[in-house]
């Protein structure tokens, strides 16, 4: 196994089970319920010096998903140039998002997430096992699927251990 493949194998298996689609919405609605509640000076929170707040981290689940989405769309459609990474760090950096409000950064997260849903729904199945390389590295179009549930369960982790009970 390669370091990338240990890399995303991480955030593959908090998924709960294999019906990936049913997750995605599970973890979506508890995303949004987890944020409805929280209070602007709440969500200004960071746990740590130079560590994200959360309204940082609900900025990063959406510009994660969009990258995400735009690599599914991609490889569906046998797209063969390489892809880019991203930086983010560079991206949470210059994101503003303490500069808007938390049921702004909820809006946009679920118009993304319903994007996602809309998406992924409508893939043909014979398109999951495309192959495309991004930053690098070969990766299939439903282990992105899956990457976006795993990525948005481990960031509601790290919310749930580090954030919330500081509250």
């Amino acid at each position: 196994m390669t370091d990338f493949q240990k890399y995303i194998q991480r955030y593959l298996d908090l998924i709960p089970s294999e019906n990936w689609s049913e997750e995605l919405k599970n973890v979506g609605d508890k995303t949004v319920s987890l944020y409805c509640f929280l209070t602007e000076e709440q969500s200004k929170f960071a746990y740590a010096e130079g560590k994200w707040t959360l309204k940082e981290v609900l900025l990063h689940l959406s510009d994660t998903e969009r990258v995400f989405q735009y690599r599914i769309l991609a490889f569906a459609r046998n797209e063969k140039n390489e892809l880019p990474g991203f930086d983010e760090e560079g991206y949470a950096s210059n994101s503003f998002a303490n500069e808007r409000s938390v049921a702004s950064l909820v809006e946009e997260y679920q118009l993304v997430r319903n994007s996602s849903q809309v998406l992924l729904e409508n893939l043909n199945p014979s398109v999951l096992n495309n192959i495309g390389t991004a930053n690098g590295n070969q990766i299939s179009v439903q282990t992105i699927c899956k990457l976006i549930v795993g990525h948005n369960i481990h960031h509601l982790n790290v919310i749930e251990e580090r954030y919330l009970p500081n509250l």
